[in-house]
């Protein structure tokens, strides 16, 4: 200190001008952005996971018809939309007899993932585990609360000083942005390890309409098991807490549209939290999920568009040279040319097109790049031809 001023590690850093989080990420990407974006035919967007195909009519109109919503909408959201997701979870994801109040709609998923440490009351010498390779919202929710983060896909092979101190385990399947998917057994191996512990275990589980291969029902494949699955939770969801979002399947991003479900007592106490925060989602987008968690065929007609998208551009990024590993569900290939991550996306750029590097999520991530599939078809024959050379 001199002159009797505090010294500071930057703007924001004296107290009371915000927290230190870490600069935004996808902010790092910018000067490949501009390399791509100074390709003749321009560039080709396949870093961000944002839907780029229209909103079902079927939801747009429910909320037209809503539009009225002069009064303020419930936490707890209506009945008709805490049935609809109730009745959802069963047919679509073989969790039958859910408790309508046993449900929660949130403002989006990022955000009950961002602050559910400080809504269960984590603090200081409380630790999060999240997966080894994961998306950074998990670690940004610990820093929140000022809890320490494990990445670790093992818990149960931690010490056990650092796993007696374990309040919040987060599981993400199908995974982003590996689109790894964890069977049944792998589950029930997790819901023991938190019960053991006495820590909630929360599963990020978005994707799950989206599997692919072996996980592809339209093609014979398995459902994603979901964490309240009855084999996995065991006839009972103490401690349990599943996370949902309706941006992917439905192309609901713009809509903060999501939902967690799950442990009564769990949810409950979140609930009255939420009252007392005003974390509520607006009564007309909670009568258009009502419409999109009602309406099957939509969501069948995205997942064929996203098939194709996918198997066209798998070819094409293994004929560049990238290795496809994982990319079993979700909307996403994960890929590696045996390089620094950033050396595979400056050759990406070079030829117009935007991806986004593995060490965001981890790394573990280094020598890996994330490509999305959420562009349109015109955009992916463009990347298939210059990844292809043609």
């Amino acid at each position: 200190m001199t002159g009797g001023q505090a010294e500071t590690s930057g703007p924001g850093a004296q107290r009371g001008f915000g927290l230190e989080l870490p600069d935004y990420p996808w902010d790092t990407l910018i000067p490949y952005r501009r390399i791509a974006e100074a390709h003749p035919d321009g560039a080709v967007d396949l870093s961000v996971g944002t839907p780029v195909d229209p909103t079902p009519a079927v939801v747009r109109q429910a909320l037209a018809d809503a539009a009225d919503g002069h009064g303020y909408p419930t936490t707890h959201g209506g009945e008709a939309l805490r049935q609809a997701i109730a009745d959802w979870y069963s047919r679509r994801r073989a969790v039958p007899g859910l408790d309508p109040g046993a449900v929660l709609p949130t403002v989006g998923s990022k955000e009950l993932i961002a602050w559910l440490p400080v809504l269960l009351g984590l603090g200081p010498g409380d630790i999060v585990v999240r997966p080894e390779i994961a998306y950074p919202t998990y670690d940004i929710g610990a820093r929140l609360a000022g809890a320490q983060v494990v990445a670790t896909d093992e818990p149960w092979e931690l010490e056990p000083q650092i796993r007696n101190r374990i309040r919040l385990i987060w599981i993400n399947s199908p995974g982003n942005p590996t689109g790894a998917v964890q069977d049944i057994p792998v589950l029930q191996q997790f819901v023991a390890e938190a019960r053991a512990l006495g820590a909630v275990l929360a599963s990020d589980e978005c994707y799950a309409e989206l599997g692919w291969g072996a996980w592809d029902e339209a093609r014979g494949g398995t459902q994603v098991p979901s964490l309240l699955h009855p084999r996995v939770a065991g006839g009972s969801h103490e401690g349990l807490l599943a996370v949902y979002s309706l941006s992917k399947q439905s192309n609901m991003a713009g809509y903060r549209a999501a939902f967690s479900a799950g442990d009564p007592r769990l949810i409950a106490n979140l609930l009255n939290t939420r009252k007392h925060a005003g974390m509520m989602v607006p009564g007309p987008v909670q009568r258009a999920m009502s419409a999109a968690l009602g309406d099957d065929a939509h969501v069948q007609e995205q997942k064929d568009l996203y098939r194709g998208r996918r198997e066209r551009l798998r070819g094409a990024l293994e004929a560049f040279g990238l290795r496809i590993e994982h990319s079993e569900a979700g909307l996403y290939l994960w890929g590696t040319a045996e390089e620094d991550a950033w050396r595979t996306i400056g050759r990406l750029a070079e030829l117009g097109l935007i991806a986004g590097p593995g060490s965001f999520y981890g790394s573990a991530g280094d020598q890996f790049v994330r490509i999305a599939l959420t562009c349109s078809d015109a955009g992916i024959d463009a990347a298939v031809h210059r990844l292809r050379g043609e």
